[in-house]
């Protein structure tokens, strides 16, 4: 799989001490939510970060996607909590 660059916003980026990162995930990783499996294993704050998934939303390539969605050749994703506005 080819590198992905990681975007991490609000309270994400604040519990992984970064607001964006370059990873190269191993071929079974295959959806967001494997990613954010995957992820959660490399840092005590990308554990902490993502401990709850229901508080997570995420974007491929700028498009907003649900966690089961494949990553397929995303060049993107970013990982924030729920946008509240109005």
């Amino acid at each position: 799989m080819a590198k992905i660059r990681m975007v991490y916003f609000a309270w994400v980026r604040e519990r992984i001490g970064t607001g964006e990162e370059s990873v190269e995930p191993p071929a079974s990783v295959v959806t967001v939510a494997d990613l954010v499996d995957w992820l959660a294993e490399t840092s005590p704050g990308h554990a902490e970060a993502f401990e709850n998934r229901s508080r997570l939303r995420a974007a491929i390539d700028q498009d907003f996607v649900t966690l089961d969605t494949p990553i397929g050749r995303a060049q993107e994703i970013a990982i924030f909590p729920p946008v509240t506005g109005g």
